[in-house]
């Protein structure tokens, strides 16, 4: 009886999903198209108006790479007008993203004019990560070859950032400066690689063999305390660091590096891999993440229980139940262990009685520690489609 109740609310949740991902597609399309510059508005209200013009790179990939996404692998989303959106998307990051370096160098910006100037260009490596999916994910679509080669170019660059020079990023070196294993970083290239090598023959997947077992070892050294806790920021060693960078958790981080060693390990067979991701990157932060007064996954935590020096730590951010909801489903779908699914529903519960918002049929971004809408715009500089439900895997039978 309790795997029929189990079946019958997976596929209630299948069928909600699937409704809020409909939702959310027709708000954007209706709403973010700029038919004058191209590109996408990302910075929407609730009545879909633009309050502010700029275009953040970070969100123009991810709707490339979304649109996409869907035209490619989901039946109903396969239409032209989704595919056009898509090429118009790209052609404009083709256009405008990439500011050239005297060195010869090619850096995205982080936002543009609605017409593409370049306004901002931050020193990290995030608008050429999805830079690269959005450009590797059209060429699937299209079968343009010259946007595959532009995403494997890019990340051939990001590869030296990393590991070679990361001068490039334009950020000095300074003496008290603490060379940090920054998680985000090691992640963000492990998902890269899964992207890249997606379907790709042998000689795809032996080009970045190499980089993706450094990418798993480096999120491994994330693992600290002696098994206890994941740590956002730790040495180049892989130990510990001092203060409050050292401290800082962030469950939501934490939950997307677990799923995406769930893929790795699903791909090479490797079982040590996946209890690592279940019971290091997914239960911990689970544990140490969920408010159990309130319900919601805390942004940041300092694994000595100090409060964190990051304003906005007790917030409940739409992206980290994101990633909780992907994990917990895919760990489930894996192992069947019925706890796994147990946390998938807690965490669903919480998610669709929270983010969704019905006027709208997109989702509000950011709440309070109780849970009450803190900001209501549907798309700013950092939220935009809340694509992670397209990653979400098909239910299982329990």
């Amino acid at each position: 009886m309790k795997g029929t109740m189990s079946d019958v609310k997976l596929e209630e949740c299948r069928e909600h999903i699937r409704s809020q991902l409909d939702n959310v597609v027709d708000f954007w399309l209706k709403y973010s198209h700029d038919t004058v510059d191209g590109g996408f508005f990302t910075c929407l209200g609730r009545d879909g108006s633009v309050y502010d013009k700029l275009k953040y790179v970070w969100l123009q990939g991810r709707q490339v790479w979304m649109y996409c996404r869907l035209y490619r692998t989901m039946d109903r989303f396969h239409k032209p007008e989704i595919l056009e959106a898509a090429k118009a998307g790209g052609e404009f990051l083709r256009k405008f993203a990439r500011v050239s370096r005297a060195s010869g160098e090619w850096k995205c910006a982080f936002c543009l004019t609605s017409d593409g100037k370049a306004v901002k260009v931050q020193r990290t490596l995030f608008s050429e990560c999805f830079y690269i999916m959005a450009m590797d994910e059209l060429s699937r679509v299209t079968g343009d070859k010259d946007m595959q080669l532009e995403a494997e170019q890019m990340m051939e660059q990001l590869i030296h950032w990393v590991r070679v020079d990361s001068s490039g990023l334009g950020r000095p070196q300074l003496p008290g400066d603490v060379p940090t294993n920054s998680m985000a970083v090691p992640m963000m290239l492990l998902c890269l690689v899964q992207q890249l090598t997606e379907g790709q023959g042998q000689d795809v997947v032996q080009k970045y063999k190499e980089l993706e077992q450094w990418c798993v070892q480096q999120i491994l050294h994330h693992v600290q305390r002696a098994g206890t806790a994941i740590l956002e920021n730790v040495s180049v060693e892989g130990t510990e660091l001092p203060g409050c960078s050292g401290r800082l958790q962030n469950p939501g981080h934490a939950l997307e590096a677990g799923w995406f060693l769930l893929q790795y390990s699903a791909e090479r067979g490797d079982e040590k891999i996946q209890e690592t991701a279940i019971s290091k990157f997914m239960e911990l932060p689970y544990q140490c993440g969920w408010d159990k007064k309130h319900g919601g996954l805390f942004y940041f935590l300092d694994v000595d229980g100090h409060c964190p020096t990051q304003l906005e730590w007790s917030m409940k951010l739409w992206w980290p139940h994101c990633e909780a909801l992907i994990a917990f489903l895919m760990a489930y779908s894996q192992t069947k262990k019925p706890e796994l699914l147990e946390r998938f529903f807690e965490v669903y519960d919480y998610t669709f009685t929270h983010f969704p918002d019905a006027q709208s049929g997109e989702w509000f971004g950011y709440l309070t520690q109780e849970g009450k809408v803190a900001l209501d715009f549907i798309g700013g500089p950092f939220k935009g489609k809340i694509i992670r439900l397209v990653n979400l895997p098909r239910s299982p039978s329990a």
